[in-house]
């Protein structure tokens, strides 16, 4: 049987989806609790413990592999340095470019998880069946199957960067007199690079999802993704990539391809009744 499309009942499945997530408290807690601890207590650490202790400033800034990382800074991104103290140098270093990378791991975390949730948990909670045989097409199924992940991880993301913009800018208030957070990069990197990022790991994630019978089974393989953002952050360490405003838009770019092409593999791909044998 066909049915025409309609926005509404893939709307349905996603606040279902969403509601048993918040229901599962072994899967909502811990993506609650990481994105706390990358925009809490990381940058209170970096901001208000580390300039605290007696050689931390000077062991970072004269560091071997620092010297590296600033000798291979582009010039743009050195520019950002100039004039600063050596506690605001470590400070801008590590919480406006060596960090950013790793906040990427909020929106991956929440996609991921809510997403292997969508058909492997299904599976394992044995409901999927009565979900295959509501009177809606394969394409609405997909896409709220989709939106249920993609829009929490996305809202969350630019929430999380909201009050890690308050904090990078409150906690050193007193050593820089000025706010001066976000760079330049970061603008692209969480509203054009992360809702990429979302859309890719998604697409895959859904589609696994569908050929594993747990719910652990499609997280840990879908996870992988996470792979994409530790490249990047070894290749900002080494001084071998740095996450400039052009490689942000490069990236995004990408992102935003290979979400493409797996979605569309994806959704021709999905079949319901398929399902019901796997």
């Amino acid at each position: 049987m066909r049915y025409s499309m309609n926005i509404k009942n893939s709307f349905i499945i996603a606040q279902k989806d969403w509601l048993e997530v918040r229901q599962n408290k072994s899967t909502f807690l811990p993506i609650m609790i990481v994105p706390l601890v990358f925009i809490v207590f990381i940058p209170l650490l970096i901001t208000l413990l580390l300039p605290n202790l007696a050689g931390a400033v000077e062991d970072f800034t004269s560091d071997p592999d620092m010297q590296t990382f600033f000798t291979a800074m582009p010039a743009e991104m050195k520019k950002v340095l100039e004039g600063l103290d050596s506690t605001q140098t470590m400070i801008v270093t590590m919480l406006g470019y060596i960090f950013a990378p790793m906040f990427l791991i909020v929106p991956l975390m929440f996609s991921t998880t809510i997403a292997a949730e969508s058909f492997a948990g299904e599976k394992e909670r044995k409901t999927l069946e009565s979900l295959l045989y509501l009177p809606i097409s394969d394409q609405e199924l997909f896409l709220g199957k989709v939106m249920a992940a993609a829009i929490p991880a996305i809202v969350i993301t630019w929430i999380c960067f909201f009050l890690y913009t308050i904090i990078v800018n409150a906690a050193p208030y007193a050593s820089f007199g000025r706010l001066w957070f976000p760079l330049p990069m970061w603008w692209l990197l969480i509203f054009w690079v992360s809702p990429a990022l979302v859309a890719m790991s998604i697409s895959l994630t859904v589609m696994i999802s569908t050929k594993v019978q747990t719910f652990q089974g499609a997280y840990q393989t879908s996870s992988s993704v996470v792979l994409v953002v530790v490249v990047f952050f070894i290749g900002q360490m080494t001084g071998v990539l740095f996450l400039s405003p052009l490689v942000a838009l490069v990236m995004g770019l990408v992102f935003w391809g290979i979400a493409a092409i797996i979605g569309s593999v994806a959704v021709r791909s999905f079949n319901r009744q398929k399902l019901l044998t796997d």
